[in-house]
């Protein structure tokens, strides 16, 4: 609109051009003084061959003035022409600069104006108005997975859809990449007719697309904030900005709730949102101070009760929020970019650490779904490998199944790259719905850990009354099913979640496996792990020496 303004100006001054007005002007004056000289000259003599000529100085002057009118009224005709296209060229720039050129939405600068007219409107109308952001899900997959003409393809649907269920007043727009959005003025603020709206919305786009490619299914996420005519506005573009960031917190919050669906905008997700903020500037300030430790989980063999290993847990201890829980800070670390500095940082002393346990020990490392994402990953787990001068062959790297959804091919490559290494790779989480049969017999992993979920049921099934004796035999056929799979196709199982010795008895008749669990302790920091190794005479030999060497004696030192 701003460009709009600001050329009008331009275009007025170009059509009153005040030096081809005072140029006509003075060749017309002139044309009226000099011709009623020369023409009446010009008469007489034409009718009186003996009259005295005109004068040759005014009749050439009065030829280069009609000259000059020519000139002018032609140069008038053209700047008439030149500014009605400098003006249609600039309506083109002026509706280009509103429109997504892709799918001829309005977009992110035009959809922010187009909101803050509504919120101004609302003192004349009386009604509240609507922001629904909406997201594409897995957009980013059918790109990677298909191509971006197959991607514009989808974009070009989806937007046709949207603008096809478009209220009469309402505007569609794409915000970027994935993004669009909805502004619409409600009637009676009714929400039970959004709702229905939203709900057709929904289902209208998640029909399959027809590509190049072939059919493509993708859903959306939408999330829908209201401001109300009663709500007080001290500034337009900050209330258009306010409603957008909350529409914004609900579509994500749709995301999180499953995807293919839409949520209102609560106040709590703005709580929640402040939270995560305050959460991330704490974690970054606890990397700087060290706050982060590592903690090891034992690993058992079930069969002799050996300690076979450790997995590495992370553990903060925040100066201002105190214990926090790895399920709250571990996602936030992920979502604002902090897990790879964060991992790695643990890594590192989780190898330093492991450096003086028994070489028949093992230490397991979770590696974050964001962190496969990386391609340098092997990279920087060999740097870290050799800078902590740790055997690749004991570390076992541990991938979450939930990690198969994403790109199967560049997991594949992933974990070949990891084994190149020389380490173990496990699939973690085991059982909760990913992975395939067929994808268990082509990725090579040397592990798989049952979820904990699965084998915690073990105890509440053992617990349970004769009158549940279905239940109970149900939950040990899939606990068994799990097992069965992986040593049919010979790979090593790790229960997780051992938490009793009910659960221990029951694993413990399914065949061999290694198990973890509350039932051996809970995880340990590095001199508690120390201690309970010398214990079992299983530290190594380097860290033996060290601990038999008696202490310097300070006062000896001092004297020295």
């Amino acid at each position: 609109m701003g460009d709009k303004v600001n050329d009008l100006p331009r275009l007025d001054k170009a059509q009153r051009d005040v030096v081809m007005l005072g140029i006509a002007t003075a060749a017309i004056i002139l044309f009226v003084g000099i011709g009623g000289t020369v023409m009446p000259q010009v008469a007489r003599h034409w009718l009186d061959s003996s009259a005295a000529p005109p004068d040759t100085a005014l009749v050439n002057a009065l030829l280069l003035n009609i000259a000059l009118i020519i000139f002018g009224w032609r140069r008038y005709v053209d700047l008439r022409k030149e500014i009605e296209q400098r003006r249609e060229a600039e309506k083109e720039a002026l509706h280009l600069s509103q429109i997504d050129p892709l799918t001829g939405c309005l977009n992110r600068r035009c959809a922010t104006e187009r909101l803050m007219e509504a919120l101004a409107a609302m003192a004349d109308t009386h009604r509240a108005v609507a922001f629904v952001m909406i997201d594409l899900d897995g957009f980013k997959e059918i790109n990677d997975q298909n191509g971006h003409q197959a991607g514009d393809e989808v974009l070009l649907e989806v937007s046709r859809r949207l603008k096809a269920i478009a209220p009469s007043e309402g505007h569609c727009a794409r915000l970027g990449g994935d993004e669009f959005a909805f502004i619409m003025p409600l009637e009676n603020e009714d929400p039970h007719s959004l709702e229905l709206w939203a709900c057709e919305m929904t289902g209208n786009v998640a029909r399959p697309i027809q590509t190049e490619m072939g059919a493509l299914e993708v859903t959306i996420s939408a999330g829908i904030a209201v401001h109300r005519p009663d709500q007080r506005i001290d500034n337009l573009e900050g209330a258009a900005r306010k409603l957008m960031h909350r529409a914004d917190l609900a579509m994500y919050h749709a995301k999180k709730e499953g995807r293919n669906r839409f949520c209102w905008f609560d106040l709590s997700m703005e709580a929640e949102a402040r939270l995560r903020r305050e959460m991330e500037v704490a974690i970054r300030a606890g990397l700087e101070r060290g706050e982060f430790t590592p903690h090891y989980e034992q690993q058992i063999d079930l069969e002799t009760g050996r300690l076979v290993g450790f997995e590495m847990l992370a553990r903060w201890n925040s100066a201002e929020l105190g214990e926090v829980s790895p399920d709250i800070f571990i996602p936030i670390a992920e979502n604002c970019g902090l897990i790879g500095p964060l991992s790695e940082m643990l890594i590192r002393r989780a190898l330093i650490d492991a450096r003086s346990w028994s070489p028949s020990l093992t230490l397991s490392i979770n590696i974050s779904p964001v962190q496969l994402r990386d391609p340098w990953l092997p990279q920087k787990l060999l740097k870290l490998l050799l800078g902590s001068d740790f055997p690749a062959n004991r570390l076992d790297v541990e991938i979450s199944e939930a990690c198969l959804q994403e790109n199967l091919a560049a997991v594949q490559t992933m974990i070949v790259s990891l084994k190149n290494l020389g380490v173990r790779v496990s699939l973690d989480d085991f059982g909760t719905g990913f992975a395939t049969l067929t994808q268990l017999r082509t990725l090579p992993f040397d592990r798989v850990k049952i979820d904990r979920s699965f084998v915690g049921e073990l105890r509440r099934v053992a617990q349970a009354s004769p009158d549940l004796i279905s239940d109970r035999a149900q939950q040990d056929h899939i606990v068994n099913a799990l097992v069965s799979l992986g040593q049919g196709l010979q790979i090593p199982i790790t229960a997780e979640g051992i938490e009793d010795a009910s659960i221990l008895e029951t694993l413990r008749g399914m065949g061999e496996m290694k198990g973890q669990g509350y039932l051996y302790g809970k995880p340990e920091d590095a001199a508690a792990v120390v201690k309970r190794l010398s214990e079992l005479d299983m530290l190594s030999e380097s860290a033996k020496t060290a601990a038999a060497q008696p202490a310097p004696d300070p006062g000896h030192r001092k004297s020295a």
